[in-house]
């Protein structure tokens, strides 16, 4: 749910901001997004004994190095429209947008066996030749039996385990025969 609200607020950040401000409007949202897992910042924002012009000058001061009228607006918005709640979310969907407009995404490797940077870079080089975008991936070690890669927001997901193979197999062998 929050997701939808938060995606029709970015809306309205991409269309009274250009890509390179949306940019920095998303740092400024991760930076809260961040807060909100401050036990004591959270407890702040959800205190129903804090006024709305209190949390209202918690975020703009936390929001004026970005200079903006039009920030300061929607910040004063969220406030008003009591969806401070959504700021994770909104910091989520407006990096979600710029990896769009940029055409750059991020993934994830999967693996029980340790895979070096440079096989990490061929890997995403390859990827991204196939689908004409910047990947960029890392590496997180599991006790998954194989490889798998993981692109969220293409909803792309390769994987190569020993077992799935070793089934492929034998039904391979069992229909040949």
């Amino acid at each position: 749910m929050e997701e939808m609200i938060a995606k029709r607020y970015v809306k309205a950040l991409k269309n009274a901001f250009n890509v390179n401000e949306l940019a920095e409007v998303g740092v400024v949202f991760d930076a809260l997004a961040g807060e909100f897992k401050n036990p004591k910042f959270f407890q702040i924002m959800d205190n129903p004994n804090v006024t709305k012009s209190q949390k209202l000058a918690i975020l703009l001061d936390a929001t004026k190095a970005v200079e903006s009228k039009e920030l300061n607006n929607f910040i004063h918005l969220l406030v008003e429209e009591h969806r401070i709640n959504v700021i994770p979310a909104i910091s989520q969907v407006i990096e979600k947008e710029i990896a769009k407009i940029n055409n750059t995404y991020s993934g994830v490797v999967y693996s029980n066996g340790d895979i070096d940077s440079a096989t990490l870079n061929e890997l995403g080089s390859g990827i991204s030749k196939k689908i004409n975008s910047n990947i960029t991936l890392k590496f997180v070690k599991n006790d998954f039996d194989g490889v798998k890669m993981k692109i969220e927001d293409l909803g792309l997901e390769i994987d190569f385990s020993k077992s799935r193979i070793n089934t492929q197999i034998i039904e391979h062998i069992l229909k040949a025969i």
